[in-house]
């Protein structure tokens, strides 16, 4: 929402890191058709370890207590959910085989996220799909044990309005194709968190999201290759720059690159490990 005006995004310092990292990313994308044609078996296998891998680091992050050999069986559906944390890797299961299955048919709009987010949670007493209901901020602990506002998310009566608003701009700015697929979805998944739409499980979310976008653009690397494990492993540095590009947000001032240099950084990540785990010759 703030991070879209009308001729799709304020304008991104044009610096050496962010044209070497946009031109990388083009090049992993078309060196994908390569990889379907010469290690199909490879990346069969790699799509099977994937979800796995992702489940599990979604479990250490979310706090949850679901155990190795039972998160195995979640996945591939040979057990059902017993426990909370059993219940919530469950939804996050089934909402991924949605968009790794149907992707193409799938539009960005309030009426999906909210269905992602129903699936999400519906295996839980809670349930989901519904907007947040209460003002939720973003606390920094100190190790004194003070604590400290880092960022105001938008008030509960104005989410529906944001969300419709963020949804309308940003398909607008897609469909004009004069920015990058790759910094709108950095810009969508940035708007995303600071609205934080839901009362919880907004950060699974805006992961799931990221994958539905990165199918649309034509990047397929998060089918064999988790993007949680990579944002588990460099947590530091993503809410590092959250932060920093999220002041200012409220009034539209922000600095869009943080953000923007963080999540091409995860992506090209999980190329270069597609790319260490595969066999292709050129």
């Amino acid at each position: 929402m703030q991070s879209f005006e009308e001729k799709g995004l304020p304008a991104l310092p044009l610096t050496h890191d962010l044209i070497r990292s946009v031109g990388r990313l083009h090049e992993y994308r078309g060196r994908e058709q390569l990889y379907t044609q010469q290690a199909r078996q490879e990346l069969d296998t790699l799509k099977e370890g994937a979800v796995v891998r992702g489940a599990e680091s979604l479990n250490r992050m979310e706090g949850m207590e679901a155990a190795p050999e039972r998160i195995k069986k979640l996945m591939d559906e040979s057990a059902a959910p017993e426990t909370r944390s059993e219940q919530a890797i469950a939804g996050y299961r089934d909402v991924l085989h949605t968009i790794h299955t149907h992707h193409e048919g799938i539009e960005l709009s309030n009426g999906v996220v909210r269905q992602f987010h129903r699936d999400l949670f519906k295996y839980t007493s809670i349930g989901g799909g519904d907007w947040k209901s209460a003002c939720i901020n973003i606390i920094e602990e100190h190790p004194d044990g003070t604590e400290a506002v880092r960022f105001r998310t938008v008030p509960p009566h104005r989410t529906p309005e944001c969300m419709e608003t963020l949804h309308a701009q940003f398909a607008r700015a897609w469909t004009q194709g004069e920015v990058d697929p790759l910094l709108l979805i950095a810009a969508y998944v940035l708007d995303f968190l600071c609205i934080h739409p839901f009362q919880s499980g907004n950060g699974r979310m805006a992961r799931l999201l990221t994958l539905l976008l990165l199918y649309k653009a034509d990047y397929g690397v998060g089918e064999y290759i988790s993007l949680e494990p990579i944002v588990e492993d460099s947590q530091e540095s993503y809410y590092d720059a959250l932060s920093r590009s999220s002041q200012g947000w409220h009034e539209a001032k922000h600095d869009l690159w943080p953000w923007t240099d963080y999540f091409l950084g995860m992506l090209l990540s999980a190329y270069e490990e597609l790319e260490d785990r595969v066999s292709v010759r050129d």
